[in-house]
């Protein structure tokens, strides 16, 4: 698939559901994917920072194959080299990871997104080619204990500088999320808010039928 029709597709997605098999109440990323489908979600990203580069390369290829068959977006967390061994939809890169003008080169019809915590990081993303950027720790989590929560005031502090299309990550979950929507943000990513649900699938559809009404 050519980039402007993955980043068509993306500006549709409205969950964006990030996999983390330990804080998944012993559930595995395959039961997870399987819930994001089942519930409508569109988009996936696959993220593991436990299992081998070996064991993940397997898993993706997995994941790329259902999500292929699903019609669901395959974005691969930090690994460059097994998105474009397997035609993933796209990679994210955080801040210490392969720089994103290197990820264009090696793959022009990946869709790039990059972490960002303050507006410069988010603006540098932009400038160097990121098809979009994550804002956060919006609320404190657990997937990110080293980075203070800024807050949905970062939103509007980032938002308004960027020409891009930006997700927003961090803590968010069906109590509190009607705050980050009401700054405007619209592709809202999520960990424990579904991979941490008794029913994932129907976490799913609750937190999408809510941004879509928003």
């Amino acid at each position: 698939m050519k980039l402007e029709k993955r980043k068509k597709l993306f500006d549709e997605i409205d969950l964006y559901t990030v996999t983390c098999e330990e804080l998944s109440n012993g559930r595995t990323n395959y039961e997870v994917l399987d819930a994001v489908i089942k519930g409508g979600g569109k988009i996936i990203q696959l993220r593991d920072k436990k299992c081998s580069k070996n064991n993940f390369l397997k898993m993706a290829e997995k994941f790329r194959e259902i999500t292929a068959n699903a019609g669901v977006l395959l974005i691969i967390n930090d690994y460059i080299d097994v998105a474009v061994e397997i035609d993933a939809d796209g990679v994210h890169l955080g801040q210490e990871d392969f720089p994103i003008s290197e990820a264009r080169a090696l793959s022009p019809d990946l869709i790039i997104g990059s972490s960002s915590h303050n507006l410069e990081e988010a603006v540098e993303a932009q400038n160097n080619g990121a098809d979009y950027v994550n804002i956060g720790p919006i609320f404190q989590t657990n997937t990110k204990k080293h980075l203070t929560a800024a807050g949905v005031e970062m939103i509007g502090k980032i938002a308004p500088h960027l020409t891009i299309p930006f997700t927003v990550m961090g803590g968010i979950k069906i109590t509190n999320i009607n705050e980050v929507l009401q700054t405007g943000a619209r592709k809202i990513a999520v960990v424990t808010a579904i991979t941490m649900a008794d029913d994932m699938a129907m976490a799913v559809r609750e937190l999408r039928a809510v941004i879509r009404d928003s």
